[in-house]
């Protein structure tokens, strides 16, 4: 167990649709465990098994001080009709950044690691991360949504804002 090996951003897994979860055990709670890990090494925000070559609908959000979020088999059952554009990365496409326009808020019903069912109401950052993941699920990279590419000085400039 331990940090997993990123696939390449060309791999077919990041394109198409992703299996969700059948069988809540052991082997997700590892998977799970496995994504933490992988998460932290690369120093991301968010990921979702297809990233490490995983052909199932398990993802991690690191929501910060309210701690990691963990989604399995999420759908995503409303959205607002508020939009918010902001800046984009992934840990699939370390080099490229750009202007990804979401919804600010979501509602999505997902499993917990026992099979229960949880739904929860997501804002701004959180939601967008969210959506991102969920995504993946779909064969659907950032890159896809991008209204721009956005250069390093651009995102640097964007970071000093803040």
């Amino acid at each position: 167990m331990g940090a997993l090996k990123l696939v390449k951003a060309t791999h077919p897994l990041l394109k198409k649709h992703i299996k969700q979860v059948e069988t809540f055990d052991q082997q997700l709670k590892d998977y799970l465990a496995d994504l933490e890990d992988t998460l932290y090494q690369e120093g991301g925000q968010a990921i979702a098994a297809p990233q490490v070559g995983i052909d199932q609908q398990i993802a991690i959000v690191d929501m910060g001080p309210d701690g990691l979020l963990q989604l399995i088999n999420p759908d995503i059952v409303a959205t607002s009709d508020e939009t918010q554009e902001d800046v984009e990365g992934s840990i699939s496409q370390p080099d490229v950044f750009g202007i990804v326009e979401r919804p600010q808020m979501i509602k999505v019903k997902s499993f917990d690691v026992n099979g229960r069912e949880v739904e929860l109401t997501a804002y701004d950052d959180i939601a967008r991360m969210i959506l991102h993941v969920c995504d993946h699920f779909n064969g659907i990279l950032f890159t896809d949504k991008m209204k721009r590419e956005i250069t390093e000085e651009e995102l640097e400039a964007l970071l000093e804002d803040e």
